[in-house]
């Protein structure tokens, strides 16, 4: 796994790198019972054994964003859910700094969908 998921970072372009692995650093950080993950090609993160959110990049315009599992559960201005049924993204700018409070405000919002 930890292979899979430093060559994923180690592949991607700046500022898309250090933008990556800030958002791994955050997401670790906020609570123990997270942990990383390799699925579907993927960096991605799992609370209490479930897949909480993933790492990828929009194809087009190449901006980072988070994938949020249970999307659909959460409530945030800042979730856009496009065409999809049940996740929602939290696009990032590789050009700012993350908004740290914004993301671990995500994941509180996140966190009792998976008691």
């Amino acid at each position: 796994m930890a292979r899979e998921t430093d060559q994923f970072y180690h592949q991607q372009q700046e500022p898309n790198r250090a933008c990556f692995m800030a958002l791994r650093e955050i997401i670790l950080a906020f609570d123990p019972e997270i942990k990383e993950a390799w699925k579907y090609g993927m960096p991605g993160f799992s609370f209490r054994g479930k897949m909480l959110c993933y790492l990828w990049q929009d194809k087009k315009i190449h901006q980072p964003y988070v994938l949020w599992v249970k999307g659909q559960e959460m409530t945030s201005p800042d979730l856009i859910q496009g065409d999809r049924k049940r996740m929602k993204v939290w696009y990032v700018d590789p050009q700012k700094d993350i908004d740290r409070a914004g993301l671990e405000a995500l994941l509180a919002q996140a966190r009792p969908h998976y008691s």
